[in-house]
């Protein structure tokens, strides 16, 4: 197996740098065969684990070739390895059967193990859902900080370096990481697509309880909150409070130009359950009216199909 090494200038570092190539020294780290039992996920990992077709992919290459990139990893004073990078590689020899992998084992500190975690799932990862990219932009951000940026441009800011890195404005950045910020019900519907990345920074503003009670209006009303309501939604919160009932009057809008396909359930919504969508609503009104048409129809002798 290859032997790896690294300059330590981990805040910049790619892929390369960190697992090392074909060309590293003889003196370098080595790798070690480790029981997958002994290896542990950090404590917090941005990065979903998902069982999907790139899984797949995965297993099958592994059942073929075995684990080819060595995974990552750092002793833990209560015993076995702390995987900073490799968690799918590890849910992969699991699924193939495999019991250990090839991994480095490195002594680094809390600020560098967070920085490495960072880097090389940014680094191998070709898809990332908002909330990943958000909680790795923040975790990076607060650990250059912690330790103090390590950049050959003297007084660089820590978000310049993760500017470079990944290619993005601060801006875009900042913005991606008020998503931290939000309730997991709202970051699982930007993840889905459910929801639109501008609102919900808009919504990452409320308290942690107002956006608890949008998430319920939202199901109450099946309905998403435009960029507009949005920021009626904070700046209400910002002046002192954002009760349901004003939730509940800006979600339930009809939106401008849309075609209103349930006239009476917003306006009779308080006669009904909360469990009601808009829909059950609209088809009780239409079933109540349907009967009484009828019985209108009985009593003035009429057919039940018109009514004058």
């Amino acid at each position: 197996m290859r032997s790896t090494q690294t300059n330590g200038n981990l805040a910049l570092a790619g892929f390369d740098d960190i697992f090392g190539n074909s060309a590293a020294p003889a003196n370098a780290e080595s790798v070690v065969n480790i029981l997958l039992c002994e290896l542990y996920p950090p404590d917090f990992h941005p990065f979903q684990v998902r069982g999907d077709a790139a899984m797949d992919t995965l297993v099958t290459s592994i059942q073929q070739y075995g684990v080819r990139v060595p995974a990552l990893a750092r002793p833990r004073i209560e015993g076995g390895y702390e995987l900073l990078a490799g968690n799918r590689r590890k849910r992969a020899c699991e699924l193939a059967g495999i019991t250990e992998m090839p991994v480095i084992v490195r002594e680094i500190d809390d600020d560098e193990a967070v920085i490495v975690m960072i880097d090389t799932n940014l680094e191998q990862r070709e898809t990332l859902l908002p909330s990943e990219k958000a909680w790795a932009y923040r975790l990076k951000l607060e650990a250059l900080n912690h330790r103090g940026s390590r950049s050959d441009t003297p007084g660089q800011l820590s978000v310049d370096i993760l500017c470079e890195q990944t290619g993005e404005n601060k801006n875009a950045i900042f913005r991606l990481i008020r998503l931290t910020e939000l309730v997991p019900a709202l970051a699982d519907k930007v993840d889905d697509k459910k929801m639109a990345l501008n609102p919900a920074v808009e919504l990452s503003y409320l308290t942690r309880a107002e956006q608890s009670l949008v998430v319920d209006c939202m199901a109450k009303y099946e309905a998403k909150p435009s960029l507009s309501q949005a920021q009626r939604l904070k700046k209400a919160s910002q002046s002192g409070g954002l009760p349901r009932d004003e939730i509940e009057s800006i979600l339930a809008e009809q939106k401008k130009g849309a075609k209103n396909t349930n006239p009476g359930a917003a306006r009779y919504r308080r006669f009904f359950p909360d469990a009601y969508t808009p829909e059950k609503i609209d088809g009780v009104i239409i079933s109540l009216l349907t009967a009484w048409r009828s019985k209108h129809a009985r009593a003035n002798g009429m057919g039940g199909e018109t009514v004058c």
